[in-house]
């Protein structure tokens, strides 16, 4: 089910509080060609809203023309939210490299990004116009706002509860990027004034126990996993996020909190909810919001190749993993953009390179070197085959022109539970050796089609997992967070390109994390800079 995407309409956003170019101070008017009365007339206008701020995370703006897109001062293509999410999380790390010379996108390759990088920008732009529709939703929906209004009946005014508690999940979504990405930034919600208002900046901690006080409240209300329409927050959306702040708690707030996280990794696993698609390959393909995949993606991005087109997210993911000898129709588009592929550093982490043994070792190496000598040059460097838009017949996606495409972005999977469950043992939170061990080789065996690939308690390391998670999760946005845990990301851990050599070399520590965009500085003097930038 695709409708939370399909059915925004045209309808006006009446919002505040977001960016009117990411390179200009924070634009804090309402941006609205109605007055909220108005548009709120029509009762269906709560769910438009609703659709608005769960597309922001698929679509580059109000359309697909190009014309009203949600932030300024970046090519609408690259502004679009996973979009720029890959850029961040993936090509600052191993798991990724371009050969584009956009800009400055190979400053995140290169780990020399500065305050005033295009992309860092757009990405705490995105950040805050979800933060901002988010925080105008919840402004508009109060009950005496909805009272004064005078045609919202007790039946709308419960359903519309229920969106309220979704709009906090979306907006917890973002603030735990903006805490992960950049550290101490503005916390803004919707008491706070709309209108001319200069945000003060908030500590990391701070935001972190928002975004957990947020999360704690709404699970209890959030229908029950898999119990609302497919894409919109249940409570396992909120337990897997909690899980994921409570994991890396330690790098957010100087304190650990293992065994929460593990708490909530448990409630995932033992709601029985979900369950591991037999085939690893269908989690990226067209059809998996109804191949099977649809059981093990707890949290999807919604894609669709008719009525969300533009060249950002998941067409991305397809269209620029093809060059060189590749076919463009065996992925389901016409024509391949010669950008995204993977380095040395992810290949050499399956067992087997050429993906015979490892099934997750998804790559094109007919007339690619492994070796990458020119970042520039596509053929360097494997391929990735991992998102793919076709069904699991090979039938392509939707949209006949082979421009865009149907693939559902899996931002959080029962996999990951699992994972992160081994993880959270081996570091003392408690759960036992025979469940972490397990849960591992569930995903080793569909990945080896049998045994031959499980492991032992006593290959049960922290070095095991990280490398695990690359080999289950690379492409899916996690690794730079997963690297900055685990203490290699920055001033440990070596790659190709890292620091813009062949060999690669180690970066300052001051990069794990991005630093408060010099146009955000320029606007606002209650902001500082980030340390070492």
């Amino acid at each position: 089910m695709k409708n939370i995407k399909l059915k925004l309409g045209a309808f006006a956003i009446v919002c505040a509080f977001i960016f009117s170019s990411c390179e200009s101070e924070l634009d804090l008017e309402p941006l609205t060609s109605q007055t909220s009365s108005n548009t709120f007339s029509d009762t269906a206008a709560y769910k438009q809203f609703m659709a608005k701020i769960y597309g922001g995370f698929s679509l580059r703006g109000q359309d697909t023309s190009g014309n009203f897109d949600d932030i300024s001062g970046i090519d609408g293509n690259f502004s679009n939210y996973l979009r720029m999410l890959f850029t961040i999380q993936e090509l600052s790390t191993e798991e990724a490299i371009i050969a584009w010379n956009d800009q400055t996108i190979h400053n995140i390759n290169n780990h020399v990004w500065t305050s005033s990088d295009i992309f860092v920008t757009a990405m705490y732009a995105r950040i805050y116009f979800q933060i901002g529709l988010a925080n105008q939703f919840l402004r508009e929906t109060e009950e005496s706002v909805l009272d004064g209004r005078g045609n919202v009946d007790a039946s709308l005014k419960t359903e519309i509860s229920g969106y309220r508690d979704e709009v906090r999940f979306l907006r917890a979504f973002s603030y735990w990027h903006g805490i992960d990405m950049y550290g101490n930034i503005p916390l803004v919600d919707e008491n706070d004034p709309v209108g001319a208002f200069l945000p003060k900046q908030a500590t990391r901690k701070e935001v972190f126990e928002f975004v957990e006080a947020e999360l704690l409240d709404i699970e209890t209300r959030l229908p029950e996993p898999r119990q609302n329409e497919y894409g919109r927050a249940d409570k396992a959306f909120a337990w897997m996020l909690l899980a994921k702040l409570y994991q890396n708690a330690e790098v957010y707030t100087g304190t650990a909190m293992d065994v929460e996280a593990l708490n909530f990794t448990n409630k995932i696993i033992n709601s029985n909810a979900y369950s591991l698609v037999p085939n690893y390959n269908y989690l990226f393909l067209a059809d998996n919001d109804r191949n099977g995949a649809e059981n093990e993606i707890i949290y999807p991005f919604l894609f669709d190749g008719i009525t969300n087109a533009a060249f950002g997210g998941t067409t991305y993911l397809v269209h620029a993993a093809i060059g060189g000898t590749m076919d463009p129709a065996e992925f389901g588009v016409n024509g391949g953009w010669g950008g995204l592929r993977s380095t040395k550093g992810l290949v050499e982490k399956f067992d087997d390179i050429s993906g015979d043994t490892d099934s997750r070792a998804m790559f094109y190496t007919d007339g690619q070197s492994l070796e990458i000598t020119n970042p520039f040059d596509f053929t360097e460097g494997y391929a990735v085959t991992k998102y793919r838009n076709v069904d699991i017949n090979g039938v392509q996606g939707s949209d006949a022109s082979g421009n865009n495409v149907d693939v559902n972005f899996p931002v959080f999977r029962l996999a990951d539970a699992y994972l992160m469950y081994a993880e959270l043992y081996v570091r003392g939170a408690g759960g036992d050796a025979t469940n972490a061990v397990n849960y591992v080789n569930l995903l080793r065996e569909r990945a080896y089609g049998d045994a031959s690939g499980n492991i032992t308690a006593s290959d049960l390391t922290l070095d095991f997992i990280l490398n695990e998670r690359s080999r289950e999760l690379y492409w899916e946005n996690h690794r730079r967070t997963d690297l900055i845990r685990f203490g290699q990301f920055s001033d440990v851990g070596v790659w190709p390109f890292k620091g813009g050599i062949p060999a690669g070399r180690t970066s300052e520590s001051f990069r794990d994390l991005y630093p408060m965009p010099s146009a955000e500085l320029n606007a606002n003097p209650n902001l500082v800079p980030t340390p070492g930038y």
